[in-house]
Formats: structure tokens, C-alpha cells, sequence
């Protein structure tokens, strides 16, 4: 066990696979379930890291493979770490690069030994292994690293799938092996993607080697929620019950009280700082395109509920006029708003827990974020796919 990494376990709903925990890193104490927001290139994006801890959030994630290219582990290093770096107090996850395998499969060569990218950034090539992987994060020096794994479409086909279980495990144990940093802890990852068989097979197989948490991955890649979560909960059920379980990638709104019933401690998704860039607000009472004309002279704030610094002090009225006048202030009074819901609904989340109360809840939420027939939300986000938060 890494120092100064504990997990603990609370309370659990009789009634599901929910826990509540306290996940206690050198950087601080997470209770859980918890959100983490995205701060890919050592930023969540517009706002200084004050903003996001006063918005209730202690653990932030960071992506390996962004910060390798740039600016560079050994910039990085030379400051004393990520932490010191960009001036953040809290806990860090940093990703393995293991989504781009999924998600720059045209810019990347997959092979037994590791995985080699071209740059998105300048075509340079970039061979990124699961001991170098390792060694990338412990110069970074996050509270928690994630092994290099292979990470497949979901939909993808049974031979695949079986491919990415073998070289995923081969890869962690790797991993382990390469670690060298007693003050980080290293998660594994499961793989299979909506095969439940190569799920159980890879679980079992992630949970037998000394990790301190486990990541369910391969999991909103392309697959609707409702064949989502029956898998990320039947996997969170073969996983170690000490050990932090973790969703990678997800989620939205309705997303987050679901799969806690199913089992899982820790989520990350790009979902709330990107919705806020591009103009959607979350409320309590659902989604607001803030650019729609019928926001133009309504003097309410955001969300009546709410008792954040922008729904304090701002209306709907402004907050349309600097999104259509194309100021920066938009995104980041958005963003900030977004992650204040977000707080507030993981806080709802445990507290639904203790109380019993958290199916109830997740039909409420589920209700006020419908989909539409492809599992996404409707509203204009008008950015593609990324990690970018």
C-alpha cells in the first residue's frame, strides 16, 4: 500500500452496491462517491484551482499523455511536481493515455510491447510503454497513477476485445513491476468491453494483483447508458470490496447517481466544463441553453436553488449577452456554475446513501436530464470528442 493512501468504507445501501467512503492521499481527504473535474493540460479550464476547491472538489485529474508532450514531465518535474506546478492543493489522478488508444486510433501503432503515438500537435512520434507510462507519473508526482492499458471501442469485436483483456493484464503487471515511488498509489484497469464473460475473467485477474484501487474502463466509448450500466455495475461486483472503484470517462447527470447504485467510488468526465464553454447551464430543474432568445431579458439567476457565486450574483439575462457577445467571463462564470451542481449533486448523492434514498434520487435526476434515442443529451455542446475538459 502506497504512503498515505487509505481506503475506507463507511456505509453501505442495503437496498443496492452503493458505498460511501473516505479515500484519504497524501494531498488530502476525498469522501466518497466523488466527481473529479478534468484538467487535462494542468488546468480545469478558466478557472484558477481556488475556484474549483471552493466549489467542494479535492481531487482533480491531469492526462499523461497531454503533459508528455507538452510541457514535458521534465518541466514539470523541475517545479516539484504537477501540484506545484499549477498552484493546485488537492489530490490528483493523473490518466495513463490509455483513452487515446481508444480515441487517436489513426494517429497511433498498437503493438505487444506498448503503444506508439504521432502527436495531434506536430506529427512528432511518441512510444509510450507501460514502464515509461509509470515513470512519466511518478516525475508528474500525482496522488494516484494509472497503468497504460488497451482500451478498445465497446462495441468492438469479441477477438479484440480478448486482445485488449491479454495486453492490458500484461501491461499492469508490468506496471507494477516499474513502480518505484512509495508515496503514489497505481490503480489497474478492467477491460472486456460489453462482453460480461471477458469482464469477469479481466476482473478477477486486476483485482488479484496488489493495486491500490481498480478503474472499470472501456465503458462510455459508444455503447447507450442503458447497456452501460448494467456492465460497469456487474464488474464493480467482481471487484475487491476494500479497494476504490472507479468509472472512467463518466459521467453526465444522470449518470452519477446510477452507477454509484451499482457500485462505483470515483468518476471523472469532461461533461460539466465542456457544457459550460459551449453555452448549457445545469440546474437542479434540468438543462439551460443560456443563448436561447427567451433568456434575453429574464432577470432570474441560473438556478433559484443555487447558492453559488454565480447564481448569487448573476442573471440569465447577462450570462446570455457575454456567451452571445463572445467574452471569456461566459465560460468561466458557466464552467464555475456547472461544477457547483456537480458538487451539489455528488453531496446529494451521499447524503441519499445514509437515508436510503439514492434510487429515488437517481429517477429524479434521470427525469430532469432526459436523452434523446442515442443516450446523449440534447442540447448544443458544438465540440467533438476529447479529453480536453
Amino acid at each position: 500500500m502506497a504512503t498515505g493512501f487509505r481506503f475506507e468504507l463507511l456505509a453501505r445501501d442495503a437496498a443496492s452496491g452503493a458505498r460511501r467512503g473516505r479515500l484519504r492521499t497524501p494531498h488530502g481527504v476525498i469522501e466518497t462517491p466523488a466527481f473529479m473535474p478534468v484538467g487535462t493540460q494542468a488546468t480545469v479550464k478558466g478557472l484558477l484551482p481556488e475556484a474549483v476547491a471552493g466549489a467542494g472538489f479535492g481531487i482533480i485529474l491531469g492526462n499523461t499523455y497531454h503533459l508528455a508532450l507538452r510541457p514535458g514531465p521534465e518541466v514539470i518535474a523541475a517545479h516539484g511536481g504537477l501540484h506545484r506546478f499549477m498552484g493546485w492543493e488537492g489530490a490528483i489522478l493523473t490518466d495513463s493515455g490509455g483513452f487515446q488508444v481508444y480515441s487517436l486510433a489513426a494517429l497511433r501503432r498498437l503493438e505487444p510491447e506498448g503503444v506508439t503515438f504521432r502527436s495531434h500537435i506536430d506529427g512528432s512520434e511518441h512510444r509510450f510503454t507501460p514502464e515509461g507510462v509509470i515513470a512519466i507519473q511518478e516525475a508528474l508526482g500525482s496522488d494516484i497513477a494509472m497503468v497504460l492499458d488497451v482500451c478498445p471501442p465497446s462495441t468492438a469485436a469479441r477477438p479484440e476485445l480478448e486482445r485488449a483483456v491479454e495486453w492490458s493484464t500484461r501491461w499492469a503487471q508490468r506496471a507494477l513491476e516499474a513502480r518505484c515511488r512509495e508515496d503514489q498509489a497505481v490503480f489497474g484497469i478492467v477491460q472486456g468491453g460489453l462482453d460480461l464473460e471477458l469482464r469477469r475473467q479481466h476482473a478477477i485477474s486486476i483485482g488479484d494483483l496488489p493495486f491500490e484501487g481498480i478503474a472499470i474502463g472501456g465503458l462510455s466509448v459508444g455503447e447507450p447508458p442503458d447497456r452501460m450500466h448494467p456492465v460497469a455495475a456487474a464488474t464493480a461486483g467482481w471487484l475487491p470490496p476494500e479497494k476504490p472503484r472507479y468509472l472512467m470517462g463518466v459521467g453526465m447527470p444522470p449518470d452519477l447517481p446510477r452507477a454509484v447504485l451499482g457500485g462505483v467510488d470515483l468518476f471523472d468526465c469532461v461533461f460539466p466544463t465542456r457544457a459550460g464553454r459551449t453555452g448549457m447551464l445545469l440546474t437542479r430543474q434540468g438543462r439551460v441553453i443560456i443563448k436561447h432568445a427567451r433568456y434575453k431579458d429574464d432577470l432570474s439567476p441560473p438556478d433559484p436553488l443555487c447558492d453559488c457565486p454565480v447564481c448569487r450574483r448573476f442573471t440569465k439575462a447577462y450570462l446570455r449577452h457575454l456567451f452571445v457577445a463572445r467574452e471569456i467571463l461566459a465560460s468561466v462564470l458557466n464552467t464555475l456554475h456547472n461544477l457547483h451542481y456537480y458538487a451539489w449533486l455528488m453531496g446529494e448523492v451521499r447524503r441519499a446513501i445514509g437515508d436510503g434514498t439514492l434510487e429515488a434520487l437517481a429517477r429524479e435526476v434521470e427525469s430532469r436530464y432526459p436523452r434523446d434515442e442515442a443516450g446523449e443529451p440534447p442540447g448544443e455542446l458544438g465540440e467533438g470528442p476529447g479529453t480536453d475538459g
